[in-house]
């Protein structure tokens, strides 16, 4: 018993940046979890990746300007992915280019083009900071901005969640019946780099939509119900963040990447063992009803 309390417990009541860390994986987790699996539904996975680079060039202008400021390098990083997310859209509304493509070419050029900021105006440290973050050392500023971003997804969620789950379901009937399913998509875009922002802080621009995309796609393996995806989606993202912050204190591994492998471990995992989506479940579904 004693054992098990050193090596689960004890590393979160001895170092309050432990603590920190932990309830940074949990507001993450809470914000990050329900845009991931809106991603996933509306087959936008490959979005969060995209703009987690989008921010990328903002961010940088905000460190070559304030250095690692957080309120200057979050304030940059939104400007720029809302300022992609408004491009590509204009990009697909008036040409033959579809969103997929748009979103693509954008997000190179930003990622490009942040690099280059960042390598002109730093140094390779403050490039991999900012790639790769780190979250044990989140401070308290991080640890409010990722818990108001949290807060604010949550509420804005839970305001516009029937016309958002319809518009990602069925855009064709929510624009036959008149609805301005345009503006909950750009509103929805706004709570991604939102929580990409608040999630570069910590676990870097290429972690954190790791943290965002790999419990979505996980929990729709486990439950067909939309109300047990976005419970499973928040609790995946917690436990990986709970199960890597101790990987990495214990086998001095580095936090981000620990978390988005253990993440990843579950959804491999899932592949082959989850009921609803898994290949072993199926496999015995099928052969049961060839018999």
């Amino acid at each position: 018993m004693q054992h098990l309390y050193d090596l689960l417990v004890s590393p979160f009541v001895e170092f309050a940046f432990m603590r920190r860390a932990l309830a940074g994986c949990l507001a993450l987790a809470l914000g990050s979890g329900p845009i991931g699996l809106f991603l996933v539904m509306r087959r936008m996975s490959l979005m969060g990746d995209a703009m987690s680079h989008a921010v990328l060039p903002g961010a940088a202008v905000g460190f070559m300007f304030a250095g690692l400021s957080l309120p200057a390098m979050s304030l940059g990083g939104f400007v720029a992915g809302v300022l992609v997310a408004l491009l590509a859209g204009l990009a697909t509304r008036f040409t033959s280019i579809k969103e997929d493509a748009s979103f693509a070419a954008f997000y190179l050029l930003s990622l490009s083009l942040g690099v280059l900021l960042v390598s002109r105006g730093g140094s390779n440290v403050d490039l991999m900071h900012i790639l790769f973050g780190s979250v044990l050392a989140v401070d308290d500023a991080a640890l409010y901005l990722v818990s108001g971003v949290a807060t604010a997804t949550l509420l804005t969620l839970a305001v516009i969640y029937r016309p958002l789950l319809l518009e990602s379901l069925d855009p064709v009937y929510l624009r036959a019946v008149g609805a301005r399913g345009a503006w909950w998509h750009l509103l929805f875009l706004m709570l991604v780099v939102l929580n990409l922002v608040a999630g570069f802080q910590s676990l870097g621009t290429l972690m954190a939509v790791g943290l965002m995309m790999l419990p979505a796609i996980t929990s729709r393996l486990w439950t067909e119900r939309i109300e047990a995806m976005l419970a499973l989606a928040v609790g995946i993202a917690f436990l990986s963040g709970l199960g890597g912050l101790l990987l990495s204190y214990h086998f001095e591994l580095p936090s981000g990447p620990a978390i988005i492998l253990l993440a990843g471990l579950v959804y491999l995992l899932s592949l082959l063992f989850a009921p609803v989506g898994g290949a072993l479940p199926r496999y015995i579904r099928a052969r049961h009803l060839e018999s």
